[in-house]
Order: structure tokens, then C-alpha cells, then sequence
């Protein structure tokens, strides 16, 4: 571990290095992918110096064991080796899930859509639902939310909605997320009190800078409306909303949310953006065997992923095979212990991929 830890130290000299230099400064997309490789690398050399120590403390207190001409010295060194070898199994994994290589999307911010599935009505309730359970949980994580896009559900919720997600690493943890959610429970337009399976599918796409996909205006087709729904004067009387066309790839994505054409287009744009990068991405993905084998984030959208079942207040993962009987608050936005177990399943999964690190 010890000659991985010295190979990591050796690229975060250079980068550190590389960081200062006036023409790396001056590439946008350079510095900044520098800067995120300097911070990881460091979080590695930091653990490194500390686990380089504690074997340091090891090797000098059976030094001093085995030669056993101080009594007093022996005893302190004996306490000192218990200590050192209680904390070394915990920083060894500690560093060998450091060394697993990171994701780049990882700390991107993310823009989910999320689509009523099959069940009318109730799939549109359950989409309105997940909406929600994410703007709580986001909240909580401090994260910020910003709709892009929505169509109503006639008897509430959403038939669509999408929406950016911007913080600290918010990709890594929102992707576990993207799949088809189901729920099972009696639907409010439902007399018979019987339960129903209702359906919602939830897309995570790596918010794409502009610097990852280079975007060709001229096969785009901008067409400027008014907006339709809800809202004041200004919103449903100029033309502010935004549909893109795409003609490649056929895309359309619209843009209302905004009382500027400006802003609206803005976000239209970075939805697109956003949709063909994952398109690569589903690409590489597919190329790469160790993704695909992996049942946590497959990247399938028609994978059935979660059932929320209300009558037992039952919530399963179908990945992990994860229950819990906590679905008022997961539904609340409490989600976190869900995806701490799917990072925990998918680092493991990776460790053994990369089990030739130590």
C-alpha cells in the first residue's frame, strides 16, 4: 500500500505544481479539472502521512519490545503498538476505497426529470411526490433546486417535471436515484379502497459545461412562444418560453419557467447540453463491462429500481434487496440511508474491480 500511496504522491507534486502555471490558469477546463484531481489526491496524501506514521510507531515499539532492557519503556511501548494496531485495519480501508478511482461526473450537479409512468393519474400524484421527497432532501443537504420545466398532472402532481440541482458532489449521490420508482397504495380517486401499482420514472443527467459537449447552434431550431398555465401577465403574454429542436438527435426541450427569453433559453441550452452528454455517457457505459456487470447504477432506465408500498409502510430497494419499514419519513425526504447503502454495495463492488490496488 505503502508504493500505491508514494505513486499518488509523485502525481500530487506534479500537479500542485502544474496548478500555478499561467497557461494552465488560463484553460477554464484545464484548471478546473486540475483542481478537482489536487483535492482528491490530497485527501489520499493526507491519509497517507498518517498511516506512513502509525507503521512508523509499530516498527519502533518492537524495536523496543524485543530489546526489553527498559522494563518501563517496554510497557509504554506495548500500550503505544496496541493503539497503533487497533487504528491500522480502519485507515487501510479507509485508503483503499480512496484508491478506488473516482467517477469525474461525481461532483457535477445533476438536472433530473422525472416522468408519470404507467397508472394515470396516480402516476402523475407519485411523480408530484418524488418532487418533493428530492426538494426535501436537498434542502436538508443544502443543495439548491431550480425547476426548468413542468406539466401538470389534472389531478395534481406532475405528468413532467425537470429541474437543476446545484451543491457539493451532487451527481454521485443523486445518480443511485435514476431508474423507474414504483408505488403501490389505494389511490385517492379509488372507492373500493383498492390498491393500485402505480409508476414514475426518474432521469439524473450530469449537468454538462459547456466545455464538455460542444453544442452546433446552427442544428439547433429556437422557437420562442408564450407560456401556457399559471402566471402573471408578463409570463403568459410575451414571448418568453423556449422550445429547442434538435435536429441531430430530434430532442426537444422546452423552457417556460423564466419571464426572460434570455434566462429561459439559458436553461433550455443546459438541458440539452446535459441530455447528450448522457447520451455518451450511456455510450461509454455500455463499452465498459465492470459498469455494466453492476447492479447499482446500470444506468437502465427501465430497471425497476425502488417500490414505495403505503398499506405496509414498506419501502424496498430491488438493487441491494434493501427494506425498510420507514416509508413516511423516506416520502419526507429522509433518503439518505438508502443511498448510503447503495454507495457502500457499489464501492464494494468496485473495490473488488480494483482489487489489484493493494
Amino acid at each position: 500500500m505503502l508504493e500505491k500511496i508514494q505513486i499518488v504522491k509523485q502525481r500530487f507534486d506534479e500537479v500542485n505544481d502544474l496548478i500555478i502555471q499561467p497557461d494552465i490558469i488560463s484553460d477554464q477546463k484545464r484548471y478546473i479539472q486540475l483542481n478537482k484531481e489536487y483535492k482528491d489526491l490530497k485527501q489520499i496524501v493526507d491519509k497517507g502521512l498518517v498511516y506512513k506514521e502509525l507503521l512508523d510507531n509499530i516498527s519502533e515499539a518492537e524495536e523496543i519490545i524485543a530489546d526489553g532492557s527498559d522494563a518501563e519503556m517496554v510497557e509504554m511501548a506495548k500500550m503505544q503498538l496496541d493503539e497503533a494496531k487497533e487504528q491500522l485495519p480502519k485507515l487501510e480501508e479507509d485508503i483503499r476505497f480512496l484508491l478506488i478511482p473516482k467517477d469525474p461526473d461525481d461532483a457535477k450537479n445533476v438536472v433530473v426529470e422525472v416522468r408519470a409512468g404507467t397508472g394515470g393519474d396516480e402516476a402523475s400524484i407519485f411523480a408530484g411526490d418524488l418532487f418533493r421527497m428530492y426538494s426535501k432532501y436537498c434542502s436538508d443537504k443544502g443543495w439548491r433546486v431550480d425547476v426548468v420545466s413542468q406539466s401538470d398532472g389534472t389531478s395534481g402532481g406532475f405528468k413532467e417535471i425537470i429541474f437543476e440541482v446545484s451543491g457539493e458532489d451532487v451527481y454521485g449521490t443523486m445518480k443511485f436515484e435514476a431508474g423507474v420508482h414504483r408505488v403501490q397504495r389505494v389511490p385517492q380517486t379509488e372507492t373500493q379502497g383498492r390498491v393500485h401499482t402505480s409508476a414514475a420514472t426518474v432521469m439524473v443527467l450530469p449537468e454538462a459545461e459547456e466545455f464538455d459537449v460542444e453544442l452546433d447552434m446552427t442544428e439547433v431550431r429556437i422557437e420562442r412562444t408564450t407560456s401556457t398555465g399559471p402566471g402573471g401577465q408578463s409570463v403568459n403574454t410575451t414571448y418568453s418560453a423556449i422550445k429547442l429542436h434538435h435536429e441531430p438527435t430530434g430532442m426537444i426541450v422546452s423552457c417556460q419557467d423564466q419571464k426572460s427569453s434570455h434566462k429561459n433559453l439559458e436553461k433550455a441550452l443546459k438541458v440539452l447540453r446535459s441530455r447528450l452528454y448522457e447520451l455518451e455517457l450511456a455510450k461509454k457505459q455500455a463499452a465498459d463491462s465492470e459498469k455494466r456487470k453492476s447492479m447499482v447504477s446500470s444506468g437502465d432506465r427501465s430497471a425497476k429500481i425502488r417500490t414505495y408500498n403505503y398499506p405496509q409502510g414498506r419501502v424496498t430497494d430491488h438493487r441491494i434487496g434493501l427494506t425498510l419499514y420507514d416509508l413516511s419519513n423516506i416520502i419526507n425526504g429522509d433518503i439518505q440511508k438508502i443511498i448510503d447503502e447503495l454507495m457502500l454495495a457499489e464501492n464494494t463492488e468496485l473495490l473488488k474491480a480494483n482489487d489489484d490496488v493493494i
